[in-house]
């Protein structure tokens, strides 16, 4: 795996992209070559190279939208093949609009179509090689889970689920046979080690007084075989840290958790600059909105609710009201729920299309808020969820953000479990905080919200 913008990516993804990413550039190039005696004017000159980098983007775009870049659905060949299918349409619908209204965009007579005619062939072709190369033996990673019981057979299950990390399991401890002693589980590593020529050994053991067999991971360190523990694995692989058997010593030793005053500077600059830059964009959209939920139902236009922002201090979250007046009239605070009938009309729609949270740029502007960060949680609610989940605490040294890192991995939460879950993708973004991860969290954001999911 390797690792951008602070979060671990499947070099074979990677691959994938780059590779697609040239195939996309070459066919538009060799179209207009193709289709234009004066190919070297029109490239060199007429910047027909950058005009050619612009359909790039827009094609790896449409991709990312449609999810053909998603590991988990790179072994469905005819959904991978529809859209792609799906991809070109779009492009050839925008590239005839912009030809349309602005012909001198375009390099050369007719060679977009024909670049476009060569992108789909090669595009399929690739994608048929990348599966197919993906799937040799030679090419995958065998490793070896030193461990049992739940946490181990996540780990596992996660390495075998997850075919394009190019990882295969050799073997895991759960699989000895009887009593597990020491000399039992070093038999098994060393036997699996040797005659399936194991690369990596992953220590996932929950006790590991009397069982761990010390001097032969000692041996294999030395012998070339890498070692590794379990939690910086499972943090790989599914973009969150476990709160489950999490001792205070990691992440107090763990890389990362590490705020720079200069890193809280340019952040607070980028974030202020931006929320001002919003709200002169939504200015035209406001009165619209103000006038849509005085129709929908009697009260205020603006919802004001108390929340927990960082260091603990509470602060007045605003939105446009989205619920009737009277929503926890009887039943206090509580989560808004599937299908809730407490949400008007209108409140749907703003909720869907992420409207209802424009009023947070003065959360921003303020410094209550970041664009990125934990969801601010209401008092009552963090009260409860510090007692009930370990570390639940930690979201607190950060900033909350309109966004963050567990509103794009995970479903709205309205659950304690779920509130388990978004701690954990948490931790994960205060741990590797960037503003690189902070860009890749809002262009994710983007995705969601064109896309019309997550919303409740």
């Amino acid at each position: 795996m390797i690792r951008l913008f602070k979060v671990y990516y499947p070099l074979r993804t990677l691959v994938l992209l780059v590779g697609e990413a040239l195939i996309v550039w070459v066919s538009f190039v060799a179209g207009t070559m193709l289709r234009s005696q004066d190919s070297w004017l029109l490239l060199n000159v007429e910047g027909g190279y950058f005009k050619i980098l612009f359909v790039t983007l827009l094609v790896l775009l449409l991709s990312h939208w449609l999810d053909l870049y998603d590991t988990a659905s790179l072994d469905k060949n005819w959904e991978q093949g529809a859209r792609i299918l799906l991809v070109m349409g779009a492009v050839a619908i925008a590239l005839s609009v912009v030809g349309f209204l602005f012909p001198a965009f375009m390099p050369g007579n007719g060679s977009a179509l024909l670049g476009l005619v060569i992108l789909t062939f090669t595009l399929f072709c690739w994608r048929g090689a990348y599966s197919w190369m993906v799937k040799q033996p030679f090419l995958r990673e065998r490793v070896y889970v030193l461990g049992t019981g739940e946490r181990a057979e996540r780990l596992v299950t996660g390495l075998q689920q997850r075919t394009t990390l190019g990882i295969e399991v050799a073997g895991w401890t759960g699989t000895v046979q009887g009593n597990l002693t020491r000399e039992s589980v070093a038999s098994d590593l060393l036997n699996t080690v040797r005659g399936r020529r194991v690369h990596r050994v992953i220590v996932a053991m929950p006790d590991r007084r009397g069982t761990l067999p010390v001097e032969e991971l000692m041996d294999l360190r030395l012998a070339g075989v890498r070692v590794e523990e379990a939690t910086s694995w499972l943090e790989r692989i599914s973009g969150r840290i476990e709160v489950e058997q999490l001792y205070p010593s990691w992440l107090i030793f763990a890389e990362g958790f590490r705020f720079s005053v200069f890193f809280r500077m340019v952040r607070r600059v980028l974030n202020f600059a931006v929320a001002l830059v919003g709200c002169v964009l939504c200015l035209p959209l406001i009165p619209f909105i103000v006038l849509a939920v005085k129709l929908s139902s009697p009260g205020p236009v603006l919802y004001q609710q108390r929340r927990v922002g960082r260091r603990g201090k509470i602060f007045y979250c605003y939105k446009f009201r989205t619920m009737r007046q009277d929503a926890e009239a009887d039943t206090g605070a509580t989560w808004a729920l599937d299908n809730d009938p407490r949400i008007t009309r209108v409140g749907k729609f703003l909720r869907s299309s992420r409207l209802d949270e424009i009023p947070q740029l003065w959360c921003v502007l303020k410094g209550d808020m970041h664009f990125v960060g934990p969801r601010p949680e209401r008092p009552e609610f963090v009260e409860w969820l510090s007692k009930e989940i370990p570390y639940y605490g930690v979201r607190h040294v950060v900033r909350p953000g309109i966004t963050g890192w567990a509103q794009v991995q995970y479903k709205y939460g309205n659950t304690l479990e779920d509130a388990r879950e978004k701690l954990q993708y948490d931790l994960f973004y205060i741990k590797n905080a960037s503003i690189g991860l902070d860009m890749l969290i809002m262009f994710q954001t983007l995705k969601i919200v064109a896309l019309g999911r997550g919303a409740q």
